[in-house]
């Protein structure tokens, strides 16, 4: 061997150690410096829904304005009390000892309101204007303090909207730590069944985990600049998300890492193999899932443009761990990772006809196939279809505010009691900005309106921040508490404008309360013309969250079917074989939403869902639906190229059913996860996608699509040079469909020409 031979292969021993050590120490510093962001991410998130809302809507105008009436940034509690039946002085004297202490507490802004008795003398309520930015803080000094203050048989509860923002808080507060540890967990349970290795289930996880750490930091920052919202739905759902998307990638590789070393293949070379296998499809699998993300910036809610870029973000540092991280962590440690069951030499060939008997799981599933093509994709589209039937039992128009948070909620405890005493909208008015000159007008249309209750206007003068007003002779009279003979009030005008309270009658989140505001809109642009009152509160940004939810699923849905269906055709080269993918998943999806609406109605019990459901449901299941169809069609392909299509779609289902099953089966357990956290929303996500993932795993893609691709043959991949000549099959391969007529062998159609010629 010369000297320059020794030297190259020195050069060449370094680089295939150097590398993976390198890559392996880049990705543990980047775990290292994001690691301790999990416990700042409350930082820089928001659970206000106003703050959501696009700038245009007039609950965010109103909302803007607020501080120009009422004083500083706040948002208000209601502390409603009941004692042993009508309220005694003692009980009186005790809630306003109460109300001073709570003006002393550091998260309260402005004045507490002194007890207010209702008209049946059992209970009273305190307004306690709390600080928009300690919301949950706030509350819970507040809860502490009456559970200091007030002795039997006194009983207070904290709620308006303060109390729900803090309640919603609270819910999220399980994200950082009990969500990733029951992912983690099914994930490690779930490989240690599908490996039986102690080493792999550790490295696959520690992809998932570095990538979310890097991704958390990224987006901890960008939220900090303040380039998009972040709250805790969506970082719940960036935390499942990169979990199960990177583990579902580093399955793939692991899969043909394995067939490799199974091939007899050296380390390295096992790892470069495995990687070029890999690259495409993964690459093609999380550009897909990222397009499909991004198009929820066309959005008009914060949170849904907010959830594109930073789950996009999370998908990419998935991809890049998946390619870099894991091949590093492979590389070093080889045939080691499969622990005690180490695949052996030549166990990695694919069975030459998988028409004939064959052992194993997916061997029987190709045959199946093969033998009954027709009548399976036949069978599984009207068995999805009849499902997808379901899907008008959802009622995806909105659910209460006092519903988003599942098990116990003071704040909806205390929502009955008020509602028992008092107008049941207390604590969450309407608000209505409009011109000074329109005031005494827009008081008597507010009177009118079955839904208000009664109506004050925002007033610095006044100790409680507002005065009653009333109409008399054409003129606005105002009122407030104080002593006798004390001068009246006069609103606060800011740029000419005047703010109204109406006390509704139906508790804020009710379905009533939102006609409420639909009607005074419509009276008040009646009245003053369009856009010269704005109407605003808890009530009206639910209205405005709804409207604008439907709109968006409305309009992202096709968008986001166009741009996938774009992505496919340019992967797998072919128009018909990616329309078949996307109506297979679109039938998926309908399917998996039936059941789950049968699930919420019939076993839940569940109130009804938020428009953003059904949106969010299309958007994951679709692109990681189509995420498998990739695994799989991509293996086809590869295979068809070699040995002919029908034998390649066999072989591509074989190939692929263990890692595609194993990674439907850890994304549906890492979705589910999101149950733990007590937040409607989230629990309906998590058993939409898990379900869905399950019917996509066990039924989409292991039957359907490889039923009717057999089926159809090489045509589904036109119009590709494929799709006019087929590769030809190798020995004892089938080239056509398996022809059971009248209880003849399986054969060809090569086979039956020889037969006639002879």
């Amino acid at each position: 061997m010369s000297l320059r031979q020794r030297d190259r292969r020195s050069t060449n021993r370094w680089v295939r150690i150097g590398i993976p050590i390198v890559l392996v120490l880049v990705w543990l510093v980047g775990g290292a410096i994001g690691g301790p962001y999990f416990g700042k991410v409350g930082e820089v998130s928001t659970n206000d829904q106003s703050t959501f809302l696009p700038e245009s809507a007039d609950a965010t105008q109103v909302s803007e304005r607020l501080g120009q009436f009422l004083g500083e940034d706040s948002i208000p509690a209601v502390v409603v009390a009941t004692g042993d039946g009508e309220l005694t002085e003692d009980d009186l004297a005790a809630l306003q000892t109460l109300a001073d202490d709570l003006a002393d507490l550091d998260g309260i802004v402005g004045e507490v309101s002194p007890p207010i008795i209702s008209d049946d003398g059992e209970s009273a309520q305190l307004f306690v204007p709390i600080d928009g930015n300690e919301v949950r803080e706030s509350v819970e000094e507040v809860r502490a303090l009456i559970a200091e203050d007030l002795d039997a048989p006194l009983e207070a509860w904290v709620t308006g909207a303060a109390g729900f923002t803090a309640d919603l808080a609270e819910g999220f507060l399980g994200i950082d730590g009990l969500l990733l540890a029951v992912a983690l967990i099914a994930v490690f349970i779930i490989l240690v069944i599908v490996y039986r290795s102690p080493l792999l289930p550790i490295l696959v996880p520690l992809t998932s985990t570095f990538a979310l750490c890097v991704a958390l930091l990224t987006v901890w920052w960008l939220a900090k600049a303040g380039v998009f919202v972040l709250n805790g739905q969506v970082q719940g759902i960036l935390f499942i998300l990169v979990i199960g998307a990177a583990t579902d990638y580093a399955l793939l590789y692991v899969a043909r890492f394995r067939e490799a070393i199974a091939d007899g293949a050296p380390r390295w070379d096992a790892t470069m193999r495995a990687w070029r296998g890999s690259f495409e499809p993964i690459l093609a699998s999380g550009g897909t899932v990222i397009a499909a993300l991004l198009c929820l910036l066309l959005s008009d809610l914060a949170t849904n443009r907010a959830l594109g870029p930073i789950a996009s973000i999370g998908i990419a540092f998935s991809i890049l761990s998946a390619l870099t991280f894991l091949p590093a962590l492979l590389a070093i440690f080889g045939r080691a990772a499969f622990w005690p069951f180490i695949p052996k030499p030549g166990t990695g060939t694919l069975p030459a006809d998988l028409t004939k008997p064959a052992k194993g799981i997916w061997p029987r599933q190709a045959r199946f196939v093969a033998r009954h093509a027709r009548p399976v994709w036949i069978v599984a589209t009207l068995v999805l279809l009849a499902a997808t039937a379901g899907a008008l039992q959802l009622k995806a128009d909105g659910v209460p505010t006092s519903e988003f948070v599942l098990g116990a909620s003071e704040a909806r405890d205390g929502q009955e009691v008020l509602s028992e005493h008092f107008p049941a909208g207390s604590g969450s008015p309407v608000y209505v900005i409009t011109r000074e000159d329109d005031l005494a007008d827009a008081v008597e249309l507010l009177d009118d309106s079955v839904g208000i209750e009664s109506v004050a206007v925002a007033s610095a003068d006044s100790p409680t921040g507002q005065a009653t007003v009333t109409v008399d002779d054409g003129e606005a009279v105002f009122a407030a508490p104080g002593p006798p003979g004390a001068p009246a009030p006069e609103p606060t005008v800011a740029d000419g404008d005047v703010l109204l309270i109406g006390t509704l009658t139906d508790a804020a989140d009710s379905t009533a309360a939102d006609d409420t505001v639909r009607d005074l809109r419509v009276a008040l642009d009646d009245a003053f013309g369009d856009g010269a009152t704005l109407v605003g509160g808890v009530t009206a940004t639910d209205v405005d969250t709804i409207d604008t939810s439907i709109r968006d699923r409305t309009l992202i849905i096709p968008v986001v079917l166009v741009v996938i269906l774009a992505i496919l055709m340019l992967l797998l080269r072919s128009v018909v074989a990616p329309v078949i993918l996307i109506l297979s998943v679109i039938v998926s999806f309908g399917a998996a939403l039936g059941v789950s609406a049968l699930v919420f109605n019939n076993v839940f019990d569940f109130p009804g869902a938020d428009p953003a459901v059904p949106l969010y449901g299309f958007v994951f299941l679709v692109a990681l639906g189509v995420d498998y169809n990739i695994f799989l069609m991509s293996r086809v392909r590869e295979e068809s190229i070699k040995h002919g299509t029908r034998p390649g779609i066999l072989r591509g289902l074989v190939a692929t059913g263990g890692v595609i099953t194993s990674a439907g089966l850890v994304l549906a357990a890492t979705f589910a996860a999101l149950g733990v956290i007590p937040i409607l929303f989230l629990a309906q996500i998590a058993f939409i996608v898990a379900f869905g993932v399950l019917l996509d795993t066990f039924v989409v893609r292991s039957l359907l699509v490889p039923a009717v691709s057999y089926d159809i043959g090489r045509a589904i991949w036109w119009p590709s040079k494929l799709s006019r000549k087929d590769a030809e099959p190798t020995p004892g391969e089938p080239g056509e469909p398996i022809d059971e007529t009248e209880g003849s062998a399986p054969t060809t159609r090569a086979a039956r020409r020889r037969t006639l010629m002879s």
